[in-house]
This record gives C-alpha cells, structure tokens and sequence, in this order.
C-alpha cells in the first residue's frame, strides 16, 4: 500500500535503503564507540600506579586485575581492529543499497544522487567515506606495526605508527560529524501515513490508490500533511564516549612530561658489567619510587620522542639519594645510548659527582607500578628470572637486604636462570651480602635461592672464595618446575604463595600452568607476571 510506503518512506527510510546494512553498521559503531574510549585507559600509568600503591583504595585482587592493563589495552585494540572491518563490510553494502534502492520522494535520505550511481564515487565524494578510508589506513598501521615481530626488530617503527592514534581520534570527530545518516525532525507537521499533495504523478496516483484501498478497510480519517517531511543528521554521539578518557589521557601526559622535565636527572655513574650489561646511576631531587617499579628513559640525544621501560634495579634509601637501572645492550637505541655513556677507551667507569664527564641529557618518567611490588605482600613467595629478567627483584633484594623485618614477607625462592655463566655476578654481591645478613639474624630458612645455567657448553663455576654461596647454589640445566612446586607446597602448607616471574614465554607459560593447575592442594598459588604496561 502506497499510505504505508509513504509513512515507511518518512520514518524509516533509511532502513528501505540499506537494509540489514544499517542494523550491523549502527551495532559496530556502538562497539568501536565503547572500546575507541576504554583503549585509553589502560595507558594512563600515573593513575594505575595511584590506585595501586593506595591500599584502601584497592585490595590485592584488585591490584592483581591492575596488572592485566596491558591485556586490556590489547584486547581493545583487537576488538576495534575487529569491528571496524565488520563496519566498513556493512558500510560498503549500504553504499551499493543506497545507490540501486535510491528514492526520488525523499532524495535528502539519499547519499547517492541518482539510481545507479558507482558507490565508488560515493566513497571519495562524501566526509563520511574520505574519512573512513584515511581511518583504516591509520589503523591498519597500528596494527601492524603493534606485532611481536616488528616491535622485536625495529621498535622504532612501534613507537612512532602507535603514536598515530592522536591522528586517528582527529580523524574519528570528523568522521561522525558527516551526518550521512539522518533523522526526520518534524514528525508533528509530518506524521507517519499522513496525505501529501504534492507528489509526482505516478507517485499520486499510486498514493490515492492506496488510500481509497484503505478507506475500505478503514472508517478513520486520513491526516493530511501540513509540510513537506524534514531530515537531519543524527547528533554525532562518539565523543561523548571519548572526549572523557582523551582528556584525562592528556592531562595525564601533561603531568608527566612536567614532572619529567621540571626535575633535572644526574647521572652520577656508569659501570659496564659483563654480557653486554650497563649499570646506571642516576639522582633526582624528590623521585620516591618503590621495590618493583619501573620507570621510562629518555634521551633526546638519541630519540626525542622514545621511551624505553626499565625496572628500578636500586631504589633510594635515607644514606643513599641515588636510583639505579641494569640495561643490556640489545637493539639500535641501546647500542647508541651505551656508546654516549661509556669512553671508547674504557669499558669501564666509576667517577665522583665532583668530577664526572659530561653524560648525555636524560629524562625520567614515573615512578609507575608493576607486579612485583606485591612481593612483599605475601608471606610466601616465588621469584623466577631469565637472563636480565632478574632485574624487577634486584631492587626486592636490595630492599630485604636494608631492612627485611620491615616487610610482611616471611620467606623468600629466588630462582635465576642464565646461558651464561657470567651473568650471574651481575648480583652476585647482593646475593651473598643479603645471605650473611639473614645468617646474623638467625633466619637462613628466610632466602631460597636457586640457580640455574642452561648452557652446557664448556665447564662453568664460579670459582671465588667470596662467591661460596652461589657456588653451591648453582645448578646445570633447567628447573623441574612440577617438583619446585610441590617441594614449595608442602613446606608452606595452607598458605597463599605468590609466584613472580619475569623472563621467556616458555617459563611464563608452564609457571602460569602451574599455578592454575595447583598441583599441592593444600597450598594456593597466585600468579603474577612483569608486564610493562
């Protein structure tokens, strides 16, 4: 009936034009919408540090579901990567509807200017398409550019694609603000099924057909249509969703690249360990940071815009101001970083502040929090190293080292494993001094430490007098993780062990396994993975 394609036409006309097309299309965008504002969150580090080191803000599940903020953010992104395509699908498919359903009687509905139109034009002739193509390119950088391998071997490319997302947001406002959908704003003056007038003539015609067929039908008076039917473009909805995450991420930002630059860093020395190893200490007016944490570097000399996370390997004390970071040369940004810090001539320094050279200029941002800070909040726990892996619990010894009574941590498995040999006396001072220092206080049962060298090649000790301790510790091989476990569960039955690891993905993947398979019933373990956000 002509009565009931008219009202149809008025109200609905978008759907007569595009169909399923619209209902997936508006669905996605509500998707995109949700996940484009929660994508943000996860990067806001100051305020993810804030929430966790307030203990009556957060418990420690809490605090545990803080640590899978990088999982989010990942999460999100995949999500959007995912829906975007579903959006462009039904998108495309509305731009072919538009142009074979195209209507006369309300062309202001219409993208396409007449019948048969190539949707193609449709595309780069309208804000909406243009748009859109420019955020799929954006996007399709990011995303690529976010893999493990690219980020493996060039992490530049990362960093300065991911950066892009400023660019997309600008591109995301005007892209909802085309309006190629509308809305029909008059529905008093032009209500559904009322009589127009003024159609073309078949149109008339086919329209008081259709009224006196349903005259017949029906004993009701007809509405006549006081003027003609009036569309608008929706009233764009996506920054309501964004506008609030972007403008606490920059304000967020804001605050940090104060804080990083208002407070002038000294390098006050530099030592070269073996493996290719950087020791740098470093003292800044004011930088209270925590056992755990972790903080980014910058250094203009080498890259404006990079920053690269490193674990606080020494935290300042009250007799010594300085922080510290182990860095292993590994990459384009730390091969010219070392070559600014180390002389040519020497491989190794250690200068007084009174006479030091010139360092190059750095930038310290944060502190930020990380798993390992809640070592400490567990009676019992495990700590797993690979390689520089070690670094997030150098600090947690060099803590129990100063003051171990100070913490609710009742006993401690340190579990190190290295390919070289060499690595290890990267602590190996720390090791045995905090070992002496538990045997004073009559707690040698409070320290377990393992080590583990999983090269064979060659015959490897470590043959120092003063290195004793970790020469008995020492084991070649790999640990049995499933009889560590047990081994852990019945010394420490009915409690709660908290088990940090941070190294490859193998060992990640079977402590992980562990821990949920809960292999000593008796003994709950937490699983806790170094994860910089």
């Amino acid at each position: 009936m002509s009565v009931a394609l008219k009202s149809w036409s008025a109200n609905e006309g978008l759907k007569h034009f595009m169909m399923l097309g619209l209902c997936i299309s508006r669905a996605s965008a509500s998707v995109l919408n949700l996940n484009c504002s929660l994508v943000l969150l996860p990067m806001c580090r100051s305020l993810l540090t804030f929430l966790r080191g307030s203990q009556r803000v957060t418990g420690r599940s809490v605090r545990r579901l803080l640590d899978k903020s990088k999982t989010f953010h990942v999460a999100c992104g995949v999500t959007i990567c995912i829906f975007s395509v579903v959006h462009v699908s039904a998108h495309l498919v509305n731009l072919v509807n538009f142009s074979a359903q195209f209507s006369e009687d309300f062309p202001a509905l219409n993208v396409a200017q007449y019948r048969g139109q190539d949707p193609r034009i449709l595309i780069v002739s309208t804000v909406p398409g243009v748009t859109g193509v420019l955020l799929v390119l954006v996007l399709f950088l990011m995303c690529t550019a976010s893999s493990y391998c690219i980020r493996l071997s060039n992490y530049q490319i990362f960093w300065y694609t991911h950066n892009l997302f400023i660019l997309f947001y600008i591109i995301l406002m005007v892209h909802v603000a085309g309006g190629a959908l509308k809305y029909q704003s008059n529905v008093e003056t032009h209500p559904p099924g009322c009589i127009q007038n003024n159609l073309s003539s078949d149109s008339w015609t086919n329209h008081r057909a259709a009224v006196e067929e349903r005259a017949e039908l029906s004993d009701r008076s007809q509405t006549v249509c006081q003027e003609e039917a009036c569309f608008h473009p929706h009233f764009p909805q996506t920054w309501l969703w964004v506008s609030a995450p972007l403008c606490l991420y920059c304000a967020e930002r804001l605050y940090r690249f104060i804080r990083s630059s208002v407070s002038p860093v000294a390098i006050v020395s530099v030592i070269s360990h073996q493996c290719d190893v950087i020791e740098l200490r470093m003292l800044k007016s004011g930088f209270k940071p925590r056992p755990g944490q972790y903080i980014l570097l910058n250094c203009p000399t080498v890259s404006s815009f990079e920053n690269h996370p490193f674990t606080l390997t020494t935290c300042p004390t009250g007799k010594n101001e300085t922080f510290g970071i182990h860095l292993r040369v590994l990459g384009d940004w730390t091969s010219r970083f070392s070559q600014l810090l180390l002389q040519p001539s020497n491989s190794s320094e250690i200068l007084p502040m009174m006479h030091q050279r010139r360092y190059p200029t750095v930038h310290v941002d944060g502190p930020f929090g990380s798993p390992s800070e809640e070592v400490f909040n567990y009676e019992v726990s495990l700590c797993v190293a690979g390689g520089i892996g070690v670094t997030p619990f150098a600090c947690v010894l060099q803590a129990l080292y100063d003051d171990w009574c100070h913490y609710k941590l009742k006993r401690l498995y340190f579990v190190w494993i290295c390919r070289d040999i060499q690595c290890f006396y990267w602590f190996a001072d720390l090791l045995c001094g905090l070992y002496e220092r538990l045997w004073r206080d009559n707690r040698p049962d409070y320290l377990n430490v393992q080590l583990y060298l999983s090269s064979s090649q060659g015959l490897q000790s470590i043959g120092e007098e003063r290195y004793r301790f970790l020469s008995s510790r020492l084991r070649i091989g790999r640990p049995n993780w499933k009889l560590l476990f047990q081994e852990i569960g019945r010394a420490n039955q009915l409690k709660r062990v908290g088990v940090f690891c941070c190294g490859p993905k193998g060992i990640s993947k079977a402590l992980h396994t562990l821990c949920n398979s809960n292999p000593h019933s008796h003994t709950a373990f937490e699983y806790n993975k170094e994860s910089f956000s």
